[in-house]
């Protein structure tokens, strides 16, 4: 099963206030109808609590360059 993509879970995440954990991120998004995609997504989060919408995004697309730290993150 593919990954929903950041845009399409923030639809169903509209109204959570943040800091959010994952609990608290998959109750709303099935709330708001998500369907088994959106929520198999959410489900495989750490867990852990995030600041921002921006910050939940993130932990989808996986570690910036900032966050892998060292030269090895840059390209050569």
């Amino acid at each position: 099963m593919a990954h929903a993509n950041p845009i399409q879970i923030q639809k169903y995440l509209r109204g959570v206030d943040y800091p959010a954990n994952k609990r608290t991120l998959l109750a709303a998004a099935r709330a708001q109808g998500a369907d088994e995609n959106i929520c198999a997504s959410l489900e495989q989060l750490p867990d852990e609590e995030f600041q921002t919408p921006a910050e939940l995004s993130q932990a989808f697309s996986g570690p910036s360059a900032d966050d892998a730290g060292g030269d090895a993150a840059k390209p050569r």
